[in-house]
């Protein structure tokens, strides 16, 4: 025989229940508001320290993420590195030679089977000028590959091609930082900026990287101007003076960076250990750096999973006080209605009922105090990112897990108080004065 379907008739008196005993639940806390209010801030001020601090962590693990995603998975970093022995030379006024080179470039092309391309790049601070408008740029002088393995979204004319490259021409192309600053009046294309007695063409401007803090760093900054890579060595050799303490230092140095992008991701960190390994052989000085964009984003992620546990964890000590508070309160509401739990035994009422009765209004004073919780934990995100400028992300976990834990946090609390009452006798509850 076919069982017969439930009757959906017979949950309707347990319905009533319920919603009879989170009317009384809300009654009884409504009698005592202040008291109530002041109970549940406990929650409140948990609930909204677990989002507020979890969409923090979350914003800066993201921003850290994207930013090494920019970098390209595919690719290596390589960085010139001013070693300490040198830098001691040069207060000696001499002239410092240290970093990659144009053979370090040929042989990793040559001995890393692996490689796709190479963007080697040439930077030097110098200043700029357009009529009586001036800054201090970083002359960038790099190859046509360096936008494909830098991408930067291109605001407005083009980008450098091999035939300025090849035809050593003064082509530049411009950050839109720089732009506004120098050539923020009348037409840009076409203008010229003059760099140290050189003049550039501008055929592009490019949206730069925000700079930020954290130690991570990209291979663009706001303040580039981007020219042929021959046409910069050409005109500004190798050989860079700067002004620092007082003194003019001497550096030669041939490369300053160097992207190295890998045919395939499970190549990239053996790339990386062989191409170490070359120029260890190839360098007395340790004046090389380099960087691992997807080795960065593992540890990233790593780091994201631990701090996430931290923070989540310092804010539940918050709920747990909270939870503590309810079940103070509960306790001393138990005390002061013991002669109405006498009443209600009297007249019929069982312990489950009386348990059932004191359990519904602590989750409903923990449930309202998650929701106003969650309320805070919304605005404070929306604050920092307003007044301090970070990156915040609020996820749907963060705020459903912070939720659940401030009505389990009332549950668990509840528990004994209403424990408590269920246990006292009737008779010595209706005596009670």
């Amino acid at each position: 025989m076919t069982p017969a379907p439930p009757d959906p008739q017979r949950f309707v008196p347990r319905l009533h229940a319920v919603g009879r005993n989170i009317r009384l639940g809300i009654e009884n806390l409504w009698l005592h508001k202040l008291r109530s209010l002041l109970t549940m801030l406990g929650i409140v001020f948990g609930v909204g320290s677990v989002i507020a601090m979890l969409s923090v962590g979350e914003g800066a693990s993201r921003d850290a993420l994207n930013r090494i995603r920019r970098l390209g998975s595919h690719n290596i970093i390589l960085s010139s590195v001013k070693p300490i022995d040198e830098s001691q030379d040069s207060q000696r006024r001499r002239t410092a030679a240290y970093g990659l080179t144009y053979d370090d470039v040929r042989r990793i092309r040559e001995g890393i089977p692996s490689v796709r391309r190479l963007a080697p790049a040439k930077l030097l601070r110098k200043p700029a000028r357009v009529g009586r408008r001036t800054m201090e740029i970083r002359l960038a002088g790099v190859t046509p590959d360096w936008f494909d393995l830098v991408r930067r979204e291109r605001i407005a004319g083009r980008l450098l091609t091999a035939e300025d490259e090849g035809g050593v021409k003064n082509a530049a192309v411009l950050t839109e930082h720089v732009a506004r600053t120098l050539l923020a009046a009348g037409a840009i294309l076409g203008r010229h900026v003059g760099v140290d007695g050189q003049f550039l063409e501008v055929v592009g401007i490019i949206r730069g990287e925000p700079e930020r803090g954290g130690g991570l760093q990209t291979p663009d900054r706001a303040n580039d101007v981007y020219a042929p890579l021959a046409f910069v060595r050409t005109r500004f050799g190798d050989v860079d003076m700067q002004m620092k303490a007082g003194e003019y230092s001497r550096e030669e140095v041939e490369l300053h960076q160097c992207i190295v992008e890998i045919d395939r991701i499970e190549h990239v960190e053996p790339a990386a250990a062989a191409i170490g390994r070359m120029l260890a052989e190839t360098h007395k000085h340790d004046d090389t750096r380099i960087q691992v964009p997807l080795a960065l984003l593992r540890e990233a992620r790593e780091t994201k999973r631990t701090f996430n546990i931290v923070l989540g964890s310092i804010a539940c000590i918050s709920l747990l006080v909270g939870g503590i508070g309810i079940m103070n309160i509960m306790l001393a509401s138990v005390t002061e209605r013991t002669r109405e739990i006498g009443i209600r035994r009297a007249i019929g009422a069982t312990r489950r009922h009386i348990v059932l009765q004191f359990i519904t209004e602590t989750i409903v004073l923990s449930t309202i105090g998650g929701l106003l919780g969650i309320g805070l934990g919304l605005l404070i995100p929306w604050l920092i990112t307003r007044l301090a400028g970070l990156p915040t992300v609020i996820t749907a976990w963060s705020v459903a897990l912070s939720l659940v834990i401030s009505v389990g946090v009332g549950l668990v609390f509840g528990i004994y108080p209403a424990a408590r009452a269920a246990r006292l006798d009737p008779i010595r509850a209706l005596r009670h004065e």
